[in-house]
């Protein structure tokens, strides 16, 4: 099988982790080529993501790696098979690989955790909201690519409204709550949707707001995404620069504790409701 033109975020994170799998085995590559008769490169070309690799692959390396971890291999058997299509590929042309990466992940997590300090959360914006936001961006983006964006930032939304739902949590604070991107009919229409969003029983909207005594962020957007087993758990950080994907242990687990933090400082829920209110009644 020849190797692939692309690779996608999912792909590599599948071979990364068979290597951690064989590096924690005290196997090297050759050696664990040896156990499957097969070239290193063969190896090699797995563990970057290269190559497709079968279900019973999965389960033979992580037999001859001596996993015991029956529900992390079967998480790992899950992410193969034929590269699929996802509705995402039609902007290969358009957009980042990196915004094509994180549709694929919101599409394959089993809940979302986000926490947003200036720009509303992606799967809750309008698309006039976002549309206004795009004309921001730096350096410009042409009309063309603007509409590029907003029609993929709507379609990723589909994962909150599907037969199982995703379940989404965002905490939001007051700053992006009052930035007002678009003018004010723009921003109320935003946050009106967000209220409506928030009544879905799978999206809870929590508001942190201005005056809290600490602030346990950087101010960057954050999205965790929890996969099937906790090793697959991935965290996101939207920069200037684009996504940023993050899954070593110590990084998940520090990013869990923040927005811990940030929750624990946020309005509960019915509260949140009535401060957006307050503040959409301003506009």
């Amino acid at each position: 099988m020849p190797p692939a033109s692309t690779t996608t975020l999912r792909q590599q994170r599948l071979g990364a982790e068979l290597r951690k799998l064989r590096e924690r085995a005290g196997l090297t590559s050759t050696a664990a080529a040896g156990l499957l008769s097969a070239p290193q490169a063969r190896i090699s070309n797995i563990e970057a993501g290269r190559y497709a690799v079968s279900a019973d692959r999965v389960r033979t390396l992580a037999r001859n790696y001596s996993c015991a971890d029956e529900a992390y291999v079967d998480a790992l058997a899950d992410m193969t098979g034929a590269r699929k299509r996802g509705w995402w590929e039609e902007y290969r042309d358009n957009l980042p690989s990196g915004l094509l990466d994180l549709a694929e992940l919101e599409h394959h997590a089993t809940t979302m955790r986000v926490a947003v300090t200036i720009h509303m959360p992606g799967l809750l914006q309008t698309s006039e909201h976002a549309r206004a936001t795009m004309r921001e961006a730096v350096p410009p983006l042409r009309p063309y690519e603007i509409e590029h964006r907003v029609s993929y930032r709507v379609k990723r939304q589909a994962v909150l409204f599907e037969d199982v739902p995703t379940a989404y949590t965002t905490i939001v604070h007051e700053a992006a709550l009052r930035m007002g991107f678009g003018g004010p009919d723009v921003a109320q229409a935003q946050l009106h949707h967000l209220l409506e969003m928030s009544e879905q029983p799978t999206v809870t909207v929590l508001v942190l707001p201005f005056g809290q005594t600490g602030f346990p962020a950087s101010g960057q957007p954050i999205t965790y995404a929890t996969g099937p087993v906790p090793q697959l758990d991935t965290v996101v950080l939207d920069t200037d620069h684009g996504c940023e994907f993050l899954d070593a242990e110590a990084q998940l687990n520090r990013y869990r504790s923040v927005l811990d933090r940030m929750e624990s400082r946020a309005l509960p829920e019915p509260e949140s409701r009535d401060f957006i209110r307050r503040i959409a009644a301003e506009l």
